[in-house]
């Protein structure tokens, strides 16, 4: 005992040690009594046994099953998408922790949280003598205690832990004993989602926190307008454990409620026996995500300058298909100011198939899964690589523009391997060096019209094998301006025509910048016009000119290969037109956020829409009907047969970890002419951002890889011709990065200093 004594003094008692005490030699099963077909298989032929601290959370501890791999196993690690490295259970009461005997060998067992209500964990501590097999259980014991009273157990005596010794029971367990949480891998970070391919994996349900009865807000759903009201489990997300947490034992109520009758301001509020205790208005800024396998809904939201998650999950598929459609409907009214029975049944079936997630895309080839995958989780803190420092110190110079503004905009060159970086009234000039870098190159300062009046560009876009570069003037809407890029001079002034403006403008093509194509396409917030610059007067083409009646609010175009176009608005609807000067082809009813921009794959056959909050992928390939195998741009879609608008979205424990709002760049597709496209990318904040393309079609929305910088992100884009070679302007600073070095998000690649990520005793409500 004396010597328990003394070894407990020495692991225990020192809060920086991580490892409180190790077995190093074992091997994990997972036991399933009542499974004649599998009773006991083994997860982990050799593993280590570790009770180790929490980081940054007192008083709790977990213990982690570590596989040790044998020779050879790395090399067949390379080929795999997912790596199982290690098993991490949080300490507590709920896993009935006990050890035993299993052939002369002594084992720990214990609950296995995530699967059914008798299934087990089995830990074979091969070689283990009997007074190491004591203290790690005396450790484990008064890992309990300290979780349970959160307090010391320095100085517990025997008898203190005793009420941790588990004793079988005859009598059935509780109503929360073998219920399923949200999906959660504690070895991938899953969030409930279906992106995860096993159905069968699920997370442990975690012991409940209590919450702060000041968290309850001062009012009362019952006296309100009631849409939809359903049963289910709440859930948040923990740092510091990194996995879902249940905020109540029990069953909770999940309402929409309206706040004031025919205001279209819905809310939703959470109720346990208590009263309410969540209420959060509902809108795109919860970053809400569905996820039918787990019958869940995620969302974000802003909790005393941080952002928190939170799961809930439905008691039943009926209740989450119900929940899921009447939010869909008041997310909706609350977007557009109208009741959702007043839509047309064809939109009403595009706004509620916007949320469903992971379903594969149509005539998706099956490609080869051998791409690059993952190879190394992102850590700001680990060092680098001397190639990787030499590469960062290489594509970090930053450029001596004139201080004072910051870079607004970035364009990159199709011919002349330039990058241009608008700066106030200033473009720096990047070249793009042959080791993959990007270099100052030079400044072209103090834009000015052809008369002398200096401006500061608000759309930039090259021109004519980029040897000149369009420019919009914030202050002469109806001008388009001509800079010859080698005199680094504007000019030249396009005037467009006296009553109308020029808001936006794309090229004739996908690829009329890689040649001496003199025309583009232009737009007002409600026309559609070709510029040409070789005719007299007025620059527009009255031959080519349509102009709409509804204020259509006009926000992006985009022309596929062939010259096709895609027009986005404010209003968040999208046409398709095959050419200039008719009425389009396909009109997408609007889910209700603004959209900011737009891209087209060449072929035309995917459109990306950039929101604030999501990115919507489009599918134009017709399906069904007399023009099945056309794409919307040259045919109209079945009034019955839209394509389904798939959501890509941040997964909402990565935004946990970010700590800020949602707010993307405008997101584009790889592109060079015979080149299929196979990513996205975009940013936010202080994250790049590409979506693996291929994976995408095949329904995995959440396949994208992150890469955080220290500055924000301005814009990002694809070198043209090149799938892998990313240019980045930061707010003062440009680089390039290769897409192998975005890493799979984790908390060390996202996470902000852990001052500002405490964990919360609560759940806060947004009060009316």
């Amino acid at each position: 005992m004396n010597i328990f004594k003394s070894l407990l003094g020495k692991v225990w008692q020192d809060p920086n040690a991580a490892e409180v005490v190790k077995i190093e030699m074992g091997q994990l099963y997972l036991v399933r009594p009542g499974n004649i077909r599998s009773s006991r298989e083994c997860i982990y032929n050799e593993a280590i046994a570790t009770i180790r601290r929490v980081p940054a959370l007192d008083h709790n501890f977990q213990l982690v099953i570590t596989r040790v791999y044998e020779d050879g196993d790395q090399e067949l690690l390379e080929d795999e998408d997912e790596t199982d490295e290690e098993r991490v259970f949080l300490i507590s009461e709920e896993l009935e922790f006990r050890s035993g005997v299993t052939d002369d060998e002594p084992t720990f067992i214990w609950r296995d949280l995530d699967g059914d209500v008798d299934e087990l964990y089995e830990f074979v501590a091969s070689g283990t003598n009997e007074p190491t097999r004591v203290f790690f259980e005396t450790c484990m014991y008064r890992a309990m205690y300290e979780r349970k009273f959160k307090a010391s157990a320095d100085n517990t005596k025997g008898s203190d832990l005793d009420q941790f010794i588990w004793r079988p029971v005859t009598n059935a367990r509780g109503k929360g004993g073998n219920r399923k949480s949200p999906k959660n891998q504690q070895d991938s970070g899953d969030l409930p989602s279906d992106s995860v391919d096993d159905p069968t994996v699920r997370p442990r349900v975690m012991p409940t926190k209590p919450t702060s009865p000041t968290a309850r807000p001062s009012f009362a759903s019952s006296s309100l307008p009631t849409v939809t009201s359903q049963e289910g489990h709440i859930f948040s997300w923990n740092l510091e454990v990194e996995g879902f947490v249940a905020e109540r034992e029990e069953v909770v109520v999940a309402k929409i409620v309206e706040r004031t009758p025919g205001s279209f301001n819905y809310w939703l509020i959470l109720t346990d026996e208590d009263g309410d205790f969540v209420s959060h208005k509902i809108s795109s800024d919860m970053n809400s995500r569905w996820a039918p396998k787990t019958s869940s809904l995620t969302w974000n939201y802003a909790n005393g300058g941080r952002y928190d998650s939170l799961a809930l999950q439905l008691a039943s598929t009926e209740a989450y298909d119900a929940f899921k459609t009447a939010f869909a409907q008041c997310l909706w009214e609350t977007l557009h100011g109208v009741e959702f029975r007043k839509a047309k049944p064809d939109e009403q079936a595009y706004v509620i198939s916007s949320t469903t997630e992971d379903v594969e895309m149509r005539d998706v080839e099956d490609e080869d899964e051998d791409e690059e995958e993952v190879e190394s989780e992102l850590d700001p803190d680990e060092e680098a690589s001397e190639e990787e420092e030499e590469e960062e110190e290489e594509g970090n110079v930053v450029s001596p523009m004139p201080q004072g503004e910051r870079n607004s905009q970035l364009t990159i060159g199709y011919k002349g391997d330039r990058s241009y970086v608008v700066r106030g009234n200033n473009i720096g000039v990047f070249s793009h060096s042959s080791d993959d870098q990007v270099k100052y190159y030079a400044t072209i300062s103090k834009i000015s019209t052809p008369k002398g009046k200096e401006f500061k560009p608000q759309e930039v876009m090259l021109h004519d094998q980029d040897t000149k570069m369009v420019l919009k003037n914030p202050l002469d809407p109806h001008s388009l301006f001509s800079m010859d890029i080698e005199r680094g001079k504007v000019v030249e002034e396009w005037k467009i025509h006296e009553d109308i403006t020029v808001d936006h403008i794309a090229p004739d093509n996908k690829f009329a910048q890689t040649t001496r194509e003199q025309t583009l396409v232009g737009a007002s917030h409600n026309a559609l016009f070709r510029v040409d610059p070789r005719i007299s007067g007025s620059k527009m083409v009255e031959s080519q000119y349509k102009q709409y009646v509804s204020k259509n609010k006009f926000s992006g175009v985009a022309t596929t290969a062939s010259g096709k176009l895609a027009v986005a608005s404010e209003k968040g609807d999208i046409r398709l037109f095959d050419t200039i000067g008719k009425n389009a082809k396909t009109a997408l009813p609007p889910l209700g956020d603004p959209i900011l921009g737009i891209d087209v794959t060449a072929s035309g056959r995917w459109i990306v829409a950039t929101t604030k909050t999501y990115l919507l992928l489009i599918d134009t390939l017709i399906g069904e009907g007399r023009y099945a195998g056309n794409l919307g741009f040259d045919r109209s879609f079945p009034a019955n047969a839209k394509p389904m608008p798939r959501r890509l979205q941040l997964r909402s424990e990565h935004v946990a970890y970010m700590n800020h709002d949602i707010s993307f760049s405008v997101a584009r597709f790889n592109q060079g002419e015979g080149q299929e496209e196979n990513a996205i990318v975009t940013a936010t904040g202080q994250y790049v951002i590409a979506w693996d393309f291929a994976k995408v079609k095949k329904g995995h929305l959440d396949k994208y890889e992150i890469k955080k910088y220290e500055d924000m992100v301005v814009q990002d884009n694809f070198k043209f011709g090149d799938d892998k070679q990313i240019i980045v302007a930061l707010q003062n600073n440009v680089l390039a990065i290769n897409k192998k070095n975005l890493k799979r998000p984790t908390r060390n690649s996202l996470a902000a200093p852990m001052s500002s990520l405490q964990s919360r005793s609560s759940i806060v409500d947004s009060p009316y």
